[in-house]
């Protein structure tokens, strides 16, 4: 009888102990990534504080402030257009080096996509894939062109179906268009559905 009691007694204690612990483990795994991250941030512009004035030196975290308002100021000269054709000269530069050039334009290509002023990503749909009956979120790219279509009396579109829990890669589909589903939710709404394994939906379809 008394061993039943401790071992019920321990079960208890361990039943408490996992549910405050998966109850406090996201929020600490929250800050400590963001910890992390900007830890790795500060490692990364320390060179830029050696070379900024003393008076500058004095305020916490100087060198993040200088960058927050040198990115700002890159944002106001490239709304003025002064600034487009020079970082154009560059990019055209960069463009012609043999092995800098795939890497500069993929990754460029991905932050357009993902980006929310671009229309890199142009619509939300389901597919079916991995095989027929089972169905993916996927994101038309563009409509393939006629040339490359398999069949020439059909209409077929690019689809990237990005991969859980790192969106970042995927697969590229080229669907027919009678076997796209319009999905009828937004990009952001999307992106968390494929990097939570689906744990994470709208807000607006789950309330009662």
């Amino acid at each position: 009888m008394e061993r039943t009691r401790l071992y019920h007694w321990l079960h208890e204690a361990w039943s408490l102990f996992l549910n405050g612990l998966l109850t406090i483990l996201p929020l600490t795994l929250t800050i400590a990534v963001f910890k992390f991250s900007f830890r790795m941030l500060l490692s990364w512009l320390e060179p830029i504080k050696r070379f900024e004035p003393e008076f500058i030196k004095v305020i916490p975290y100087s060198e993040v402030i200088l960058v927050v308002l040198l990115i700002l100021l890159l944002g106001l000269l490239l709304r003025t257009l002064i600034v487009v054709p020079i970082i154009h000269y560059f990019e055209s530069v960069i463009l012609k080096i043999p092995l800098v050039k795939p890497v500069y334009s993929g990754i460029k290509q991905i932050i357009k996509a993902y980006s929310f002023h671009e229309e890199g990503f142009k619509q939300i749909v389901m597919v079916e894939f991995p095989r027929v009956g089972m169905y993916s979120i996927g994101f038309v790219t563009s409509e393939l062109p006629l040339a490359l279509a398999p069949q020439k009396d059909k209409k077929y579109f690019n689809v990237f179906v990005p991969t859980t829990p790192n969106p970042t890669t995927g697969f590229l589909l080229i669907v027919p268009e009678d076997q796209i589903i319009n999905v009828d939710i937004n990009r952001q709404e999307a992106m968390a559905m494929i990097i939570s394994g689906g744990i994470i939906q709208p807000d607006r379809f789950t309330r009662n």
